[in-house]
């Protein structure tokens, strides 16, 4: 199975970290992170985790 990494320009912008950051956290989609597929990888801090989305609609993420 291979994963479509989402192209820079379906994602907004990273929100600042720090004193600035604003009091809303970012908000995604789940289209613009899954696209057309059911399951999408996320890296976090040299850890993958596979968001998938169920046949009833649901998202499962996993490590």
């Amino acid at each position: 199975m291979t994963f479509d990494k989402p192209s820079p320009s379906r994602l907004p912008p990273a929100a600042p970290l720090g004193p600035e950051a604003p009091a809303v956290p970012p908000r995604w989609t789940s289209e613009a992170l899954l696209g057309q597929q059911r399951e999408a990888l996320i890296e976090h801090r040299g850890e993958h985790y596979r968001l998938r989305l169920t046949a009833a609609g649901k998202l499962i993420l996993t490590k």
